[in-house]
Order: C-alpha cells, then structure tokens, then sequence
C-alpha cells in the first residue's frame, strides 16, 4: 500500500481521528491497537494498521507517555568501543528495543573513567528513560568511598556482575562465558592434548576474567597441569606477540584464545615459526568474528549468542518496566556453541599421559 502524506494533500500530519475515520473504527480501538491492547479483533486491527500506514500516522509518544508517566524508551550504557563483541551486543539490543516499540537512548562511556558510569546513569535518568540496560565491560578500580548509585527504574546488567546501585530490579544477563570458556578447552583436551595454554584477554575485562576461569577450572578438573597464561589486550597484534612466544616452547600443541582477533594474529606468528596448524599446535578462538570461517586454516571457536543475550534480557527488562509489582521473568544459561573447523586437531605424537 502506498503512503500517504495526511490530511489536506499533507499539509498538517495525520491523527489517530483521521485513522479511525478511514479504517472506519472508533478512536478508542485505534488507541488500543496501538498500545497493544486485548479486545480487538484481527480484522479490525490489520485496518487501522493499514489506514495509519496509508495516511503515514505515527503515534504520538509524548502524549502517551504524559498519560502513562512513562517515556517508552530506554537508555544504554555501553563502552565506547569499535571491538567486536561489545559493538555487537549493542546491535543485539538496538533491534531488540526497536521491536518492542520502545525509543532507544545510548550513551557511551571511556576507558579508565571510574566517573563514568555514574554520570551515564545521571544523564539518562535526566531523559526520563524507563529502563536502563548496563553492557559495560570494564572493571574500573573502587576507592570504596563511593555511595552506591541510586537508580529509580529497573536496571538490566549484561556480561557483568552487578555494579554498587539499588534500582526497583535489578536484572542480569549474559553471563556464562565460562562455560563456553570449558567448552573450548574440553574440545582441546577430547583431542588428546596433555595440557592446554591460554592467550588471556586483559584482565580489567569481566569477560576476559569468565574466561580466563573457565579455562583454568577445566583443567583442575581433569588434574592437568595449568600453564601461566599469556596476556593480550584483544588485538591481532597482541594475539601475534604471544604467538612468537608460544612457538618458543615445543610442549605448546594447544591454545585457547580469549577472542578470535588474538587467535588470527596467534596463528600467523606460529606458521611464521614453523609450527603448522593444526599439525603441530591446535588453537581455539572466541566470537565466531565474521572471517573466522575464512582465515587459513578456518578457524575453531566459539560463537557468542549475542541476540539471544539482548533477546532474553531485555524481555526480562520490559516486563519489569511494565509489571512492576510482578515477580522477574525466569533466566536461562546461554547457549554454548562450538564451531568445529579446520585450526584443531590430534597432537602431533598421538597425545601422552598427563603430568599430575
């Protein structure tokens, strides 16, 4: 259907009168068409959707949220950064919010600025946001003379434990790198290799912390031995450095890298070295980074659920805006899956018994 321009050949924007007009309803269904209310048959609400799209009629959001008291938006905080993993659970969220109706509000933080996050917060509870979701990474070092931070909306945390705050709820999400952490190393240690080493993220970094323990808890729990690992600071080029190093040490057959960048440079400071991979060393990455697939060899890694960590979170976040006398929506562990490729393999000797 075409769109139209409003009323009088489009010199005044269309209203909800004029949609109920031409879907021929009342405005009270309008209205409850477009606050996704019950009691409004199927026929009935594609005409109004139709008529509104005809006549180009967009709901007017300040007037619903004076009537409601609330904005329906939502604000983000979120490490300016251009790295991977946290631009991508950005985009997560960006089309979460978009289908749930609410605006979107971000704000980026920096690196090394312990003020930061307060002054997020401060700046989107000025906008009157409903919500706010917390995506920052960063452990930023606590003189202990903070208050904690008082929010009056519901706060959604992802990939990081609970900063000092009280909201009305308090949400978390995203959590469990650990677990995809084991399963890398569990894929190296099924493959017969003795022990296996690590290319840690910077450890300022929750997520490089998840991983780094998950790691390090599989290997105890098969009583291997658990090497000093090696710290990167999530660039190829710091993934190349520790790869220069690994290939000094003949015991190294297996690597686990905190990201798939690392594991890139890695690779290619190990083929530079003569150690072939996998023939000589098998290496694991973590993102699932869209040229992971294409690197040669393809790399082995494990695919972050960033959608399905904004899709679950920010369901949990909306029903806490929406019900907030309700109980938390129940939370489930994340998916952990391995993508099995061409950068793993056996070691080179057939594997031996493990050091206790």
């Amino acid at each position: 259907m075409k769109r139209g321009t409003g009323r009088g050949g489009g010199s005044a924007a269309p209203n909800s009168v004029d949609v109920a007009r031409l879907a021929g309803v009342s405005q009270k269904t309008v209205s409850r068409v477009f606050n996704e209310e019950p009691y409004v048959s199927a026929e009935a609400r594609k005409r109004v959707l139709e008529a509104a799209e005809q006549l180009g009629y967009r709901r007017n959001n300040a007037a619903r949220a004076l009537a409601s008291g609330r904005t329906r938006s939502i604000g983000v905080i979120t490490l300016g950064t251009a790295l991977y993993g946290p631009a991508s659970l950005l985009m997560g969220v960006e089309r979460v919010v978009r289908d749930t109706g609410y605006a979107l509000r971000v704000v980026n933080t920096m690196e090394g600025d312990p003020a930061g996050l307060a002054g997020a917060v401060d700046s989107l509870l000025d906008q009157g946001v409903d919500g706010i979701v917390i995506s920052e990474p960063i452990d930023e070092p606590d003189d202990g003379g903070a208050e904690p931070l008082s929010v009056g909306v519901p706060v959604l945390v992802i990939g990081a434990p609970p900063p000092p705050l009280t909201a009305p709820a308090l949400l978390t999400a995203g959590r469990g790198a650990d677990l995809m952490a084991r399963a890398a190393t569990e894929h190296l240690l099924g493959l017969g290799h003795m022990t296996v080493h690590h290319l840690a993220g910077p450890q300022r970094w929750f997520a490089a912390q998840d991983r780094l323990e998950g790691w390090r808890t599989t290997l105890t729990a098969h009583g291997r031995d658990v090497p000093a690992f090696v710290e990167g600071d999530w660039s190829a080029a710091s993934g190349y450095a520790a790869g220069r190093e690994f290939a000094r040490d003949p015991d190294v057959t297996a690597v686990f890298a905190a990201n798939d960048d690392m594991a890139i440079g890695l690779v290619r400071a190990l083929t530079e070295a003569g150690r072939r991979v996998p023939d000589d060393v098998s290496v694991v990455g973590f993102d699932d980074v869209p040229v992971a697939a294409y690197v040669t060899p393809p790399l082995t890694t494990v695919r972050q659920p960033f959608d399905a960590v904004a899709q679950e979170g920010l369901k949990r976040l909306v029903h806490a805006i929406e019900n907030p006398d309700a109980d938390p929506l129940p939370t489930s562990g994340p998916p952990v899956d391995l993508l099995v490729r061409a950068s793993t393999a056996p070691p080179p000797d057939g594997g031996r018994s493990p050091r206790r």
